[in-house]
């Protein structure tokens, strides 16, 4: 018959072995793991402190001209000309929407309102960069125009508009190309290749509507003509 007390003795050895081996297999285990634990703690960025740091800095503040290039008279000029242009033509666009007899006619003054709204945001924008002043209100010829645009009705409004608008156009036209021919300002380059577009829209749907007339096209012609040399 086999020991069985010599069994148990033998059983309990080998129990106490493999307990202990295992033990130290865990025990290596727990080491390694806290070992790379910590060595990916320390490794790792401390994230919030970098948030923190980026989420304090200021942007870097732009000089009031940039690097935009110089400003000349005539650029200023051409800022105010186009802030100026806004101011009644804008309200033009709207008087069309209510005065007007033609289709035609409501279409090209929704062009003058979106084309000069966008155009009027940008002046501003460059103005405020590069310093200069623009003006609050439209000049008393302006005015004037709106006036008599206000006091028209149908036809009389659509020749009326059609008329004002297709000069006024036609004259800012030739001096938006010597702006941007001669501007060495990146700024007003912009404005005035946004402007180019812009009133070249404009010109057209005034034209779609079939009231420009010989003589407001023969008044542009003579306005933007080149002076002869003395």
């Amino acid at each position: 018959m086999p020991n069985h007390r010599g069994m148990t003795r033998t059983t309990k050895a080998r129990a106490i072995i493999v307990g202990v081996v295992a033990a130290s297999a865990l025990g290596v285990g727990s080491v390694a793991i806290a070992n790379s634990s910590a060595s990916q703690t320390s490794q790792a960025p401390d994230t919030g402190a970098h948030v923190g740091a980026h989420a304090g800095s200021a942007p870097e503040a732009a000089s009031p001209a940039g690097n935009a290039g110089p400003l000349t008279e005539v650029d200023k000029t051409f800022l105010v000309k186009v802030r100026q242009a806004g101011l009644w033509e804008i309200p033009a666009g709207r008087l069309a929407q209510t005065h007007a007899s033609s289709e035609a006619v409501k279409r090209a003054g929704m062009h003058l309102l979106d084309g000069h709204s966008n155009l009027d945001q940008l002046v501003r924008e460059d103005a405020a960069i590069t310093g200069v002043q623009l003006p609050d209100q439209a000049t008393a010829e302006q005015q004037s125009w709106v006036r008599q645009m206000t006091n028209a009705q149908g036809l009389q409004f659509d020749e009326l508009f059609v008329s004002l608008l297709r000069s006024s156009h036609g004259k800012i036209f030739a001096t938006i190309a010597e702006v941007r021919a001669s501007t060495q300002n990146d700024l007003v380059r912009r404005l005035a290749r946004q402007a180019n577009q812009t009133v070249m829209d404009h010109m057209e749907v005034l034209e779609d509507t079939g009231l420009v007339t010989t003589e407001t096209l023969d008044e542009v012609g003579a306005a933007v003509a080149p002076r002869p040399a003395k």
